[in-house]
């Protein structure tokens, strides 16, 4: 009995029967130990894996080997497919395979389209499952030393996208609002809009000292941190050549990186086989 027998993946998944069905699977933000069970499970026994550019190659190499895979990732300036495309992919397949997994970066339901996908399947009548994963909003500041929120610095934290669709329902985050509303805040997504964004804080009364830290390719080995103000980020990234992906977080809570970052957590590595 082979892996992709509709009789192994039954044994795999712990169930008997099944029409196809889709789960929306978090990958997590990039370290392979921070992947779910459930999710790598689910990457073993699927019959296809459409899955997003910014999945880690080791999270990549647990796929079932007999799987199709099928690349669907979304960089700035660069899609392999258009939205439509994937959702319909989606629904075909899920109409002449049992288990078709959509693997996300981070978790689906934050920043990730997911809930719009879920919706689209769930018209069309394809069963579908989310299957959540860690979010890099959390983990890049914890491995980079900086608790997102802390009883002495911060009780309140906000998760903001600084890159939005222009056709969204309203394109324009409200940073006047933002910059307020809690002591934390973690932007996804913001390297590129950041002159803008910072002087949208600071405009709204935003201390140009508040510190804020950039944090890239959170959670992999390769991680970079650059810690700096609102006042005098721009000219440390400009010197860096500091670029995309990155997590930006906004509050006192970075003043906790000189201290935490000295315990980092370091990646787990895959066995060799």
């Amino acid at each position: 009995m082979t892996l992709d027998s509709p009789e192994a993946q039954a044994d795999c998944l712990g169930k008997t029967h099944w029409l196809g069905k889709v789960y929306l699977v978090g990958a997590g933000p990039g370290d392979p130990g921070l992947l779910t069970l459930k999710g790598k499970t689910l990457l073993e026994c699927a019959d296809v894996i459409l899955y997003d550019a910014l999945v880690s190659p080791e999270i990549l190499a647990m796929i079932n080997p007999q799987a199709e895979r099928i690349h669907a990732g979304k960089r700035r300036g660069r899609h392999s497919l258009l939205q439509t495309e994937i959702t319909q992919l989606l629904i075909n397949k899920a109409q002449s395979h049992p288990v078709v997994v959509r693997l996300k970066g981070g978790d689906p339901f934050v920043f990730g389209r997911g809930g719009e996908e879920m919706e689209d399947l769930i018209q069309a009548g394809i069963s579908v499952e989310i299957v959540p994963g860690i979010t890099a909003g959390i983990a890049a500041p914890a491995y980079a030393g900086i608790p997102v929120t802390h009883r002495n610095y911060s009780s309140s934290v906000t998760f903001v996208t600084g890159h939005e669709s222009v056709d969204k329902y309203h394109p324009q985050v409200n940073w006047q609002a933002i910059a307020t509303a809690s002591e934390t805040l973690v932007i996804y997504m913001g390297v590129h809009n950041l002159p803008h964004i910072l002087a949208e804080l600071q405009a709204a009364g935003k201390d140009p000292d508040t510190p804020i830290a950039l944090v890239r390719w959170g959670t992999r080995p390769d991680q970079q941190e650059l810690i700096g103000t609102l006042a005098t980020i721009l000219a440390q990234m400009a010197a860096a050549e500091f670029e995309a992906p990155a997590v930006a977080v906004i509050g006192n809570v970075v003043h906790l990186h000189s201290l935490l970052a000295t315990s980092r957590p370091l990646p787990i590595p895959r066995a060799v086989e």
